[in-house]
């Protein structure tokens, strides 16, 4: 039998302590490409490059890394066409329209503009080289 959590829990005591999302991985299928959109075009800043192979950005107290599946994993790459994942990034409302500025400027296909959404935020999604969903929002 597992021992439950002293805040009344049950399950896996052991994942109760987890607290944060330390760092995302994003196994890319073109790294040229996919380091010049996070670098230029979102203009994040690198945090350290491992290798070629696995470079990493830091986003507030995040870590962004792109990697090519390898040491932990050898994973075929999600087909063309087909998002792997989305990641969403929290901004303030009038930022929302200054990053679709942006991303207009530097030539990037904006699925949806800023749109107040019912739930109450302002959202922008676009996808990145390999066709992963990105979204700016706001709380408003």
């Amino acid at each position: 039998m597992m021992d439950e959590p002293s805040d009344g829990r049950k399950g896996r005591a052991p994942f109760g302590s987890i607290r944060a999302i330390d760092y995302t991985v994003i196994f890319v299928r073109d790294m040229t490409t996919m380091r010049r959109f996070y670098e230029d075009v979102l203009a994040f800043p690198l945090l350290r490059e491992l290798s070629p192979n696995w470079i990493e950005y830091r986003i507030g107290a995040n870590t962004l890394a792109l990697a090519r599946p390898s040491r932990t994993a050898t994973d075929a790459p999600t087909p063309t066409g087909s998002a792997s994942l989305q990641l969403a990034f929290k901004v303030s409302a009038p930022e929302v329209d200054q990053c679709a500025d942006e991303l207009m400027r530097q030539g990037v296909a904006l699925l949806s503009p800023p749109t107040d959404q019912s739930f109450g935020h302002r959202t922008l999604f676009f996808r990145d080289p390999d066709g992963n969903l990105l979204e700016v929002f706001a709380e408003i």
